[in-house]
Formats: C-alpha cells, sequence, structure tokens
C-alpha cells in the first residue's frame, strides 16, 4: 500500500503537465464576483463562442437575473430568433454537420471550468500559433494538433511558435518549442485580459450558486460552532449528577 501512495505521489507533477500539453499552465486571476466582468464574458461568449458550442445546463433567464441585465439586453444574446428568454442555451449547430467540419461535434461547456479548471481554459484560449500544416492553420500549445480554430484571432493578432535546439541522450537534434511570440504585444495583452473575462464567465456557468456557497458557508460553519458549545455544556449539565 505504501509503495501505491509513494508512486501516485511521484506521478502527480507529471499528470499537472500532460494536462497542460506539456507546458505549465497560466494562472488566470479571474473574479467571479465582478458582475461587469460577468457580463462582457457572456457577450464574447455569445459573439465567438454560441455559434459551435452549447450550455445545454443553463437558461438565459438565469444569466440574465444573476448578471443583471434587462429583458431588451438579454434578448440581444439570444441570436437564434426561434429561441424564447427561458429556453436553455444551446447551439443551432447540428451534430452531424458539425463532425464533418471540424471531425468531432464541439462539446458542451456547460460544466468545462469544473472539469479542465480555470487556469487551463486560461492558458488554452491565449496559446494559439500559426501552424500552416494544421487545416485552420492554426495549433495550441496546450492542445497538440486541435481541432478548434482560433476563433478570437481578430482580437489577438497572430501568434508564432519558436522554437530552439535540443540534443537527446543519442546525439540525435531535435526542435523543441521554446515559448510562443506574439506579432503585437500591446493587443495580445488586451486579449488576454478578454479572455479572462470569458473564463469568469465559463467558471459562472459551471457553478452559478458559487458565490452564494461561498456567502453561505462561513455562516454554517460559524452555527455548528456555537451549537457545539452549547451541546458540550448541555452534556456536562445532564451528566453531572450522574456517577
Amino acid at each position: 500500500m505504501k509503495r501505491i501512495i509513494l508512486a501516485l505521489t511521484l506521478l502527480l507533477p507529471t499528470l499537472g503537465f500532460a494536462a497542460g500539453g506539456g507546458a505549465p499552465v497560466q494562472k488566470a486571476y479571474n473574479d467571479i464576483r465582478n458582475t461587469a466582468s460577468l457580463q462582457n464574458g457572456a457577450k464574447l461568449y455569445m459573439n465567438y463562442c454560441a455559434g459551435c458550442h452549447s450550455l445545454n445546463f443553463m437558461r438565459y433567464q438565469r444569466v440574465a437575473d444573476d448578471l443583471g441585465l434587462t429583458k431588451e439586453q438579454t434578448q440581444m444574446l439570444i441570436f437564434d430568433p426561434n429561441k424564447k428568454i427561458g429556453d436553455m442555451m444551446g447551439t443551432a449547430m447540428q451534430k452531424e454537420d458539425a463532425a464533418a467540419w471540424f471531425g468531432k461535434a464541439p462539446p458542451d461547456l456547460s460544466v468545462i471550468s469544473r472539469s479542465r479548471g480555470t487556469d487551463w481554459l486560461y492558458s488554452y484560449m491565449i496559446s494559439f500559433y500559426q501552424d500552416d500544416s494544421r487545416p485552420t492553420g492554426m495549433n495550441n500549445l496546450y492542445f497538440a494538433d486541435v481541432g478548434m480554430p482560433h476563433v478570437m484571432w481578430d482580437q489577438q493578432g497572430m501568434q508564432k511558435a519558436v522554437y530552439h535546439t535540443e540534443v537527446d541522450d543519442e546525439g540525435h537534434e531535435h526542435q523543441v518549442l521554446s515559448h510562443l511570440e506574439p506579432e503585437d504585444p500591446a493587443k495580445n495583452e488586451a486579449y488576454k485580459a478578454q479572455v479572462l473575462d470569458l473564463v469568469n464567465f465559463l467558471e459562472y456557468v459551471g457553478e452559478p450558486g458559487q458565490v452564494q456557497r461561498l456567502d453561505l458557508g462561513w455562516k454554517v460553519i460559524l452555527f455548528f460552532f456555537i451549537m457545539s458549545i452549547l451541546a458540550f455544556w448541555m452534556k456536562k449539565e445532564f451528566w453531572r449528577d450522574v456517577h
């Protein structure tokens, strides 16, 4: 048993790098309490992601209520004329068409922030780079040979991969990706701020009641702490005369 625990402990760092496609993920300093960020993230999602990806666990009405959107603002998020404000946030793209165009139907993103983590999502979205060998002309540092095109390239601009040469134990040289170099660093920084808002929105969608849970959590803990003290003294009082 000790050997198994030790092996799993040694394996954890390797799993961390594997989840990031061979590169350590970058920290996403998003703020789930920032309503303005969530509103912008919702707008970005509908403009760039909703055409392919669904949010089948979320309703437009819930987003409107939680993010403080008016009915008119919410209607602007609904591109499908057949959908109503109380409907789920699905996508008009058929799975068969998506599979034919991209090789695989784009996944539903309702809980992607919980399965992948916000750090990975942020790192993934800022790490597309030019690769002429790919059908879309793009590749990704954290998802090699990804089928998804870089839908927000107009926000970020292009990035190119910079390689360096490494020699293995047998003396063979290999080209290894060193880092990504944006063509417009200022535009790239502005894009990162936009991605944080998008990731913030996806984290909210993954658990819409997260803020309420966090606000209620300390109150519940305080209640149980006080009740534990009262229960202890009540027990002492009941058993005081018992020998």
